[in-house]
């Protein structure tokens, strides 16, 4: 009778073990992909160019976009970003969303009004200017301030927009301290692929955030 209830407490071990055992199978790679991310931010961050902020005279938001691009038949890049970021959005014909909630990374908030969402530039357009993009076509300006690819599109709550303006991370972080790393890479990322560059104090500043990570 002994083997029979080893066997019997072997198995319920094993049943007990193998879901703590799988979440933590599935814990390391995305633990493993975090750290890689931010080696490649701080590899990034390293090579970008540091120099002065160019003059903020000639800048219009209408030098890089006029109103938001038609990307999918009457959807435009907000309404797109919108439905990426929010969930049970709802649209009407005109592809507006009517109905969703969203959650906002910068304050914690969840919305349940679109009225109460921004899609928020991560580096900001008059920042963008300053860090060389005065320097673009206007047609790249256009496809800077209309990426869907890269982590510059992201939805947000129009209170933590408007107090963050055009401020860059020397200046001004998000509310959320959890959210700092996710926006230090971002942020790298995006100036690294335009090849924008970086104010010694702003490399400071994303050097700290990313010690958060």
């Amino acid at each position: 009778m002994i083997f029979p209830r080893r066997a019997v407490c072997v198995a319920v071990l094993t049943l007990v073990l193998i879901p703590v055992t799988t979440q933590q199978a599935e814990a390391r790679p995305r633990k493993q992909s975090q750290a890689a991310s931010v080696a490649l931010a701080r590899h990034m961050l390293a090579h970008l160019k540091v120099a002065r902020s160019l003059s903020i005279r000639g800048y219009s938001r209408n030098r890089f976009q006029p109103q938001w691009e038609n990307r999918r038949g009457r959807c435009s890049t907000r309404e797109l970003v919108l439905a990426r970021d929010g969930r049970g959005v709802r649209r009407n014909a005109a592809c507006r969303p009517v109905k969703g909630l969203w959650y906002s990374p910068y304050d914690g908030r969840r919305l349940r009004s679109e009225r109460q969402v921004d899609v928020d530039h991560v580096v900001p357009l008059a920042h963008a200017w300053r860090s060389g993009a005065k320097r673009w076509s206007q047609a790249k300006r256009r496809a800077f301030a209309n990426d869907l690819v890269r982590p510059e599109l992201l939805t947000v709550s129009h209170s933590a927009n408007i107090a963050k303006g055009g401020q860059g991370p020397q200046s001004w972080r998000p509310q959320r301290r959890a959210y700092w790393c996710r926006y230090a890479t971002s942020w790298i990322t995006v100036k690294h692929h335009y090849r924008l560059f970086v104010t010694r104090k702003e490399k400071v500043a994303l050097t700290n955030m990313l010690r958060t990570c």
